[in-house]
């Protein structure tokens, strides 16, 4: 079954997945993974606040084409798992937040996809920037007749 899966780097991962690197670095003396750089925070994602942030990595996602990173990602393996550093039991409890999930939250709002977090299927990606009462990213485009968001890009 082909499905697109976040996961942390230190995160035990089945066998069948394909390991892609969307962070800026990547674990050392690790092998077996590809890298999807276009995913990558810029060089000010630990300097910044999480609004600006968000800003930055959305103006990041609105130069790509989902329906490309989809196919890239799928030309990597059947179920290609986009990795990066925070782990998803912090993100869960909402003392961090992840950038992976996201470019996983673009995804299902474009495409209309599902991306679950490996071993964490109900995760809350969102958890720590809602308790600083920011609004979780929508990336679901606008329609220009209406002003209303459309589901599917």
């Amino acid at each position: 079954m082909r499905q697109i899966m976040t996961a942390s780097w230190s995160a035990r991962l089945p066998a069948k997945v394909v390991r892609v690197g969307i962070s800026r670095c990547v674990p050392r003396g690790q092998a077996g993974y590809q890298r999807l750089r276009e995913l990558e925070p810029g060089s000010w994602f630990k300097s910044v606040s999480p609004q600006r942030y968000l800003a930055l990595y959305g103006e990041i996602l609105a130069r790509l084409d989902p329906e490309e990173v989809r196919d890239r990602l799928f030309g990597l393996g059947d179920i290609p798992v986009m990795l990066c550093w925070e782990k998803a039991q912090d993100c869960d409890a909402g003392k961090v937040w992840c950038h992976r999930h996201l470019a996983a939250q673009w995804l299902e709002d474009r495409l209309g996809i599902q991306v679950h977090e490996v071993g964490f299927p109900d995760l809350d990606r969102f958890a720590y920037l809602r308790s600083l009462g920011i609004p979780v990213p929508s990336y679901r485009q606008r329609t220009r007749a209406t002003g209303r968001k459309n589901r599917f890009r």
